[in-house]
């Protein structure tokens, strides 16, 4: 989510000091502003197994402001659950797979552009909910088609959130504030990773396959499914293109690496796109223009992580990639392999391989200086600076951080009690 520069802020500032002056007295007394002067900017960590996100500052010590528990509603979740024999399979099988024998509760969250609610996809309960950042009440409820919901994105404005249905090969596009679908549109198979265009006007959804199957051998790759990204017009919905990595990959000769396209960034002129793909410890580079994949970055390997491709946690070796906001650097999860890194984006050339507990993302600080990797194996987040590729600072926070996201708060908020 985009965050309010200083520019802006002077200048609500400003207006806010012309108000003071021409407006009654009484005005003094009116309801606390939620404008953008009053928010506080922060990062939402999911705790995946935990079934909360910590709140922490989005920059500096990266201290921790509050938690909120993103299941108040579990009871009622899982009453309905043990009552549908197939919904209770499905819940099982999200457990024992994907879940590395724990329940999914967090995987993606926004918040709103007025600060007052976190959006949060939930994949074992196959939903996204909007929380009351004060009262820790649940807003409103959409759910999704099939089992299981994934990856979300939010559009420019803040005011629309697409959400990955992975069993339903479908993406669900939802008014933040009310949570009513604005439409969908059909995906290949397991549908994951979901980017905004800067201008608004697509999305890009990346489909990985089944991923938690054992056929991880290079020559059964087709038995992975349907992986494409799909460019979608995010007012109509219709399908504007389909970019296929296999014909990409084969093309420079590397057919026995597989296409399915994890975390990936774009560049900020949106010239290039940057992404990784299941089993591959390193990245690619691919020209929007061209359509062609123009660079090919392999990152090292630890010695210690095994190269069965079954023992990669469903299938991505590398998972997580982000990008200095001035388009110089990139930063890379290198999730099996257990170091997260800072790449030149010039070069290509690594850093220091920061030791770093089973990395599942990778995020930019809000005043863009610091690559935030979540440490699921280690619960914990960890920055790393920009400039020096040097490990600042850790935070501890709950089970099986996940996915990290910018966002606001109002400018006094307080966790609520749980």
């Amino acid at each position: 989510m985009p965050a309010f520069g200083p520019r802006h802020l002077r200048a609500v500032a400003a207006a806010a000091l012309v108000l003071t002056v021409t407006v009654p007295a009484t005005a003094a007394t009116a309801a606390p502003d939620t404008s953008a002067a009053a928010l506080r900017e922060v990062m939402f960590v999911g705790n995946n197994w935990d079934g909360t996100a910590d709140v922490i500052k989005s920059g500096g010590d990266f201290a921790k402001i509050g938690r909120i528990n993103v299941i108040p509603d579990k009871a009622q979740r899982m009453a309905e659950i043990n009552a549908d024999p197939i919904r209770w399979i499905a819940f099982m099988t999200i457990r024992n797979s994907v879940g590395e024998g724990h329940d999914q509760f967090v995987d993606d969250m926004y918040s709103t552009p007025d600060g007052t609610s976190v959006v949060v996809s939930r994949p074992s309960f196959a939903d996204v909910v909007s929380i009351d950042l004060a009262t820790g009440k649940i807003n409103w409820r959409f759910a999704v088609s099939g089992y299981r919901a994934d990856h979300m994105a939010v559009s420019p404005d803040g005011k629309r959130v697409a959400v990955s249905a992975s069993t339903g090969n479908t993406v669900h596009v939802l008014d933040i504030q009310t949570g009513k679908q604005l439409g969908s549109f059909a995906t290949g198979d397991k549908p994951h990773e979901n980017i905004f265009s800067q201008d608004g006007k697509y999305i890009y959804n990346m489909a990985i396959g089944d991923v938690n199957t054992q056929t991880d051998a290079p020559w059964l790759d087709w038995t992975k499914g349907d992986r494409r990204i799909t460019v979608a017009d995010a007012t109509t919905f219709k399908q504007v293109k389909v970019i296929d990595m296999r014909e990409k990959l084969n093309a420079i000769g590397l057919t026995d690496h597989s296409d399915a396209v994890r975390p990936a960034v774009f560049s900020p002129d949106e010239s290039k796109l940057y992404f990784q793909v299941s089993f591959f410890n390193g990245f690619f580079e691919y020209d929007l223009a061209t359509d062609k994949i123009v660079r090919t970055k392999t990152l090292p390997k630890n010695p210690a992580t095994s190269d069965d491709r079954t023992t990669f946690v469903n299938d991505s070796r590398h998972h997580g990639i982000s990008m200095k906001p001035d388009g110089t650097k990139l930063c890379v999860a290198g999730t099996m392999d257990d170091y997260a890194t800072v790449v030149d984006r010039a070069t290509l050339q690594e850093g220091p391989l920061v030791p770093v507990a089973k990395p599942y993302w990778a995020t930019v600080s809000g005043d863009g200086r610091s690559c935030v990797v979540s440490e699921s194996g280690a619960d914990q987040v960890t920055a790393i600076d920009f400039a020096t590729g040097r490990k600042t600072v850790s935070v501890p926070v709950g089970d099986h951080p996940q996915r990290v996201r910018l966002g606001n708060v109002t400018a006094n908020w307080t966790a609520p009690a749980s």
